[in-house]
């Protein structure tokens, strides 16, 4: 079956960056278009970028300029790099299926200071 990892979340201050990494398995990666999700406490999961099979991608506008989404297909994983955090992007990150969905994986936390 579909499994999903997440890595990179960590603590960090108010403008500083991180990159996430989303391994994906069971699954045919590459004909796939993936998504980033997020949720913080009390709110629901929302979409924050995605990219097609063909390496387009797409941005909220909450992180548009300031969040990147990217594929390596040959190591089956996602990546999103995020700079200039705010403490608004705290939240559990969460990749999968940008237009249908598979089981989702644990996430991985992060926390930005202010």
């Amino acid at each position: 079956q579909v499994r999903l990892v997440e890595s990179g979340g960590g603590l960090v201050q108010a403008g500083g960056s991180l990159r996430l990494s989303c391994a994906a398995s069971g699954m045919i990666f590459s004909i796939v278009a993936m998504g980033w999700y997020r949720q913080a406490p009390g709110k629901q999961r929302e979409l924050v970028a995605s990219i097609t099979a063909y390496g387009i991608t797409n941005y909220a506008d909450f992180v548009k300029g300031r969040f990147t989404i990217s594929r390596d297909n040959g190591k089956n994983t996602v990546y999103l790099q995020m700079n200039s955090l705010k403490p608004e992007d705290t939240a559990v990150y969460y990749c999968n299926g940008a237009r249908s969905q598979y089981s989702w994986g644990q996430g991985t936390q992060v926390t930005v200071s202010s």
